[in-house]
């Protein structure tokens, strides 16, 4: 399956696979009053519409230039695809037009679908991911590893690509339609390895046929038919196939390889063992409802839960194992922006110098090359499939969303205070010009007077209360997170910033606060 970083037989257990679109899970209590972040901008939608039609000529342009025979795109934005296109053509032979309708295969996308059948089976107590795969997989008990103190592969690290297996993306993508049992007699004879198993990251195509292995093992069904049932079905992801066979001639996009300077068709492979790390066929309609699904998981909150795994689920496919830090790293403009990068759950996870957090996957096996990428803060992901041997579609997904954020002006979700951390404010307030003792029990923690005495406390706010002059605003609290958040009161001579922490008491209390006085010329601390 094509390289991705940012830089994804029924032995019957006597388990068998349930038919609804999730799992029960325990009610937990909730807080009375917790306010999960927030859009805080009404037009966003608006004002990203306003790029669709560069959206239309980036795709178009990079196709023409890149020699990709089709392209077909789609941006989800806030849970629905609100802008999709195609150009080219998916049969050269039969001048056959791509739609959003064509059906593409989308190789490693595809590696998603199975982490998340794994999660959704651990979810529902049918295996742990700390589990030796050999408990599911008792061939791979024969395995040698390099050293004598090699933990033994976890279903943990075929999903982190962390198993210790060589990269192996050429001889990988022709594993496709092997059988169930030419997989399990692969791996009877052993297997070579690069690392030991949870030491280093190295993509792996083979780990994920053996997780799809694992899912058909576990449910009781074969691989295919789980994801149809528990995801795709649900999902209403109706177009989405394994077996090209069974897709309609009409929309089913050709793959090809441009070489000596013509387009040669690539033989199309047939669905197998090796389709849990690239096999699925789709549109972007279908596409969209996936990625949409992947968008909904944040912010966490008390809506209910209806998706094929738990929002919860969703979030840890989402969290990085093994990040690393690239120093040097650079925007697309050459400003030095250091980045740290994660293979996640058939996930690839980076965060860069700014904090913006992308995920993503790329896909590519002889004929095909796709990509996408979401932005769970700011609720904006896109989609793009080409039928060119391992188009490059992440550059052009990159630039779309670049022009998207410019445009629309995104910003992420905002944190709106919580009830607790406004009351303390106010009482903040009140405390800092007046230290009254009553107020000041009934707010600050325990250890407050004990980390600087009460009378040094009066003396350091007198001093900048000074400094300030007299309060003539106060501006609104900007929350952290529900238990602490920072506000500005504005002097006459100075403004001072008011940072201020509370405890885990199941009353809250102050327990820091931190003063900063602020130039009024420059607005710096």
């Amino acid at each position: 399956m094509h390289r991705l970083f940012v830089i994804l037989i029924v032995m019957l257990l006597g388990i068998r696979c349930s038919q609804t679109p999730m799992t029960t899970r325990e009610p937990v209590n909730t807080v009375v009053g917790y306010k999960p972040p927030q859009f805080q901008d009404s037009n966003r939608l608006e004002r990203l519409k306003r790029a669709f039609p560069l959206v239309d000529q980036f795709y178009a342009e990079h196709a023409k230039q890149n020699n990709f025979p089709a392209v077909a795109y789609g941006i989800v934005f806030d849970g629905k695809l609100v802008h999709s296109g195609a150009t080219g053509v998916i049969d050269i032979e039969k001048k056959l037009p791509a739609t959003t309708a064509s059906m593409f295969r989308i190789a490693s996308m595809t590696k998603s679908f199975t982490a998340m059948a794994i999660v959704r089976l651990r979810d529902e107590g049918k295996l742990a991911l700390t589990d030796p795969a050999e408990k599911y997989i008792p061939e791979m008990k024969g395995f040698k590893y390099l050293t004598a103190d090699a933990p033994k592969i976890t279903i943990q690290n075929l999903l982190t690509m962390t198993a210790g297996f060589p990269e192996d993306n050429p001889w990988g993508d022709r594993q496709l339609e092997d059988t169930d049992q030419e997989l399990i007699d692969f791996l009877k004879q052993g297997v070579a390895f690069s690392n030991i198993p949870g030491h280093r990251f190295e993509y792996s195509n083979l780990g994920y046929a053996i997780l799809g292995n694992i899912v058909t093992r576990v449910s009781g069904v074969p691989y295919q038919k789980y994801i149809d049932d528990i995801i795709l079905k649900p999902l209403g992801m109706v177009d989405t196939k394994w077996e090209y066979a069974n897709v309609p001639k009409d929309r089913l996009a050709i793959g090809y390889r441009w070489e000596d300077e013509q387009w040669k068709e690539e033989p199309m492979l047939h669905d197998g063992a090796y389709g849990a790390m690239g096999g699925l066929i789709t549109t972007i309609d279908d596409f969209s409802k996936y990625l949409a699904l992947h968008l909904a998981a944040l912010p966490p909150s008390s809506e209910a839960d209806t998706g094929p795994v738990a929002r919860s689920s969703l979030r840890e496919m989402h969290r990085p194992f093994l990040p690393t830090l690239f120093a040097d790293a650079k925007t697309a403009r050459g400003e030095p922006c250091p980045i740290v990068s994660g293979y996640a759950y058939g996930l690839g996870v980076r965060q860069d110098c700014k904090g913006i957090v992308r995920i993503s996957h790329s896909g590519g096996l002889p004929g095909f090359g796709s990509e996408y990428r979401f932005y769970p803060d700011y609720g904006i992901g896109v989609i793009c499939f080409a039928n060119k041997t391992y188009a490059n579609a992440g550059s052009v997904n990159a630039r779309v969303i670049d022009t998207l954020m410019a445009i629309a002006k995104l910003q992420p979700r905002a944190i709106p205070p919580s009830d607790i951390l406004t009351r303390k404010k106010e009482q903040l307030i009140s405390l800092l010009s007046s230290w009254d003792e009553k107020l000041g029990a009934e707010i600050l923690a325990e250890n407050f007077f004990l980390d600087r005495s009460r009378e040094s406390w009066m003396r350091h706010a007198g001093e900048v209360l000074q400094e300030t002059g007299k309060i003539v605003a106060i501006e609104p609290l900007v929350p952290q997170n529900q238990l602490r958040g920072t506000f500005r009161m504005i002097g006459e001579k100075k403004a001072l910033d008011v940072f201020f922490t509370l405890s885990p008491e199941i009353d809250p209390k102050v327990q820091q606060l931190d003063l900063y006085l602020v130039d009024g010329a420059t607005g710096q601390r």
